[in-house]
């Protein structure tokens, strides 16, 4: 199985995962759709973190955008990311007026100027300089809205599967925001995670591990750092309250330390919370590729790198991850009718699935027990149908977060039976290296054409799944 693992020590942000990715291989082209439609650029460099070669990326508005739209130059709230760890330069940035020197490789000097008054100079062999000026996109722009944020997303056109990874990342942001500040999903408004940069971070980070291409994303347990982040709301510890809540909805861990800074930010627990398992350690793994995000911090003696290695653990190929919601309520005084309506009802509302499982009540009542499998963002729709359709007066959320399905696919094969020949939908089921695992006539099709043909059922089954076998 071809699996992406993430080295957690140092902690993760949006900058960092980005870098990361492309420095283990991802192609930058990727990153198009964004630039084209946030009116950004993402600015690729390198450094050196306590002599550990690492790729950086800053997110800066491009020639043309509207650089301050919305900045209030204020502390950000929990759902900010902080300046050195989330605007992924190579050096931490100080008071206003700070100057850079860099080097590159054809020895031109560059001189850039941003809007908080940094100046970066580059020098070359041939002497030329130049001076440019840019606006780096963290916490500038917009601030917007859960609802304005997915209304972006979805007018980029991006790749079906990259749009709704991304919207699952920006739920669980969303969610978490709303569970700390005690309001509704749809009222929230986020602050620096809805500017351009952090929409930039995280749908150029998805777009990038699509084209890698990994049958499954691990992390080890995230390193928060320690001491203090200041908020809109005030001073509060590390990690910050946004974070938990992600962590609580999260396969993975956390683990303090091993300095006092905020290394895990609210958009690289959010990323990591939809795409990544979590482990103890590192899997074996024969690597194929490796890569190096570095933060803004310089934390000696600790490098503040976000490590990626990229590679096949050997293992056969297993299942894809799907998210889900489980919802169940349970029901002492449903009739047949009701009972019998609920798969075609609740699948208009958005369920993928519906099981009644007989139950025995309280004062020994027959009963039943509705399950409901539907996506994270349905779930509420749902809710509603079941306790309309059925007059339950509650819903549980079961609490289950993802399944893992075989990919599906569906073939017709034509079946020879008493002189005739016949077409049966077959169901094939495939791992994610596209090994067959499972073959299965559809029922009502071997029904119609045993009935046609006059031969059981099972014999039309049997020549269905033999023909795809073979």
């Amino acid at each position: 199985m071809h699996v992406l693992a993430f080295d957690g020590r140092m902690g993760a942000s949006g900058d960092m995962l980005l870098a990361a990715l492309l420095d283990a291989g991802a192609d930058s082209a990727v990153l198009e759709p964004v630039t084209d439609a946030l009116e950004i650029e993402y600015r690729i460099d390198e450094t050196s973190k306590c002599g550990i070669s690492a790729t950086t990326v800053d997110v800066v508005f491009s020639d043309s955008s509207d650089a301050t739209s919305g900045h209030d130059g204020s502390e950000h709230d929990d759902g900010a990311e902080p300046h050195d760890q989330a605007h992924e330069h190579p050096h931490a940035h100080g008071d206003e007026g700070h100057s850079h020197e860099h080097t590159d490789d054809e020895g031109h000097s560059h001189e850039h100027t941003d809007d908080e008054g940094h100046s970066h100079e580059h020098t070359d062999d041939e002497g030329h300089s130049h001076e440019h000026d840019h606006v780096h996109a963290e916490g500038h722009g917009p601030q917007r809205s859960y609802l304005e944020v997915c209304a972006i997303v979805e007018g980029m056109a991006l790749p079906e599967p990259v749009e709704r990874d991304v919207l699952a990342i920006f739920e669980l942001l969303g969610e978490a925001e709303a569970s700390v500040h005690g309001e509704a999903l749809e009222d929230i408004h986020f602050h620096e995670v809805g500017a351009d940069d952090a929409i930039a971070d995280i749908v150029g980070t998805v777009r990038l591990l699509h084209d890698l291409e990994p049958d499954r994303v691990v992390t080890t347990p995230l390193a928060t750092g320690g001491g203090t982040a200041s908020m809109a709301h005030g001073e509060f510890p590390v990690p910050t309250p946004a974070v938990l809540e992600i962590a609580e909805r999260a396969e993975w861990s956390l683990r303090g330390g091993p300095v006092e800074a905020e290394l895990l930010t609210p958009t690289g627990a959010a990323i990591l919370g939809h795409v990544a398992d979590g482990v103890e350690v590192l899997p074996t793994l024969e690597v194929d590729a490796s890569g190096y995000g570095a933060g803004g911090y310089d934390l000696d003696p600790h490098p503040n790198v976000l490590r990626v290695l990229v590679g096949d653990d050997g293992a056969r190929g297993g299942l894809v991850k799907d998210d889900i919601a489980v919802l169940e309520t349970n029901l002492d005084d449903a009739t047949p009718e009701v009972l019998g309506g609920l798969q075609e009802t609740l699948a208009d509302a958005g369920a993928r699935d519906v099981s009644i499982v007989p139950a025995t009540m309280k004062k020994s009542r027959p009963g039943h027990l509705v399950k409901v499998i539907c996506k994270p963002a349905d779930r509420e729709r749902v809710a509603r149908a079941l306790a309309e359709e059925t007059g339950t007066l509650g819903v549980r959320d079961a609490g289950a977060t993802h399944r893992w399905i075989a990919h599906r696919e569906f073939e017709t094969v034509e079946v020879a039976l008493e002189g005739g020949t016949y077409d049966v939908t077959v169901k094939i089921a495939r791992d994610s290296e596209g090994a067959v695992y499972d073959v299965s006539a559809e029922y009502d099709d071997a029904k119609a054409v045993a009935a046609e043909a006059g031969v059981p059922i099972r014999t039309v089954i049997q020549r269905a799944e033999s023909l795809v076998q073979e």
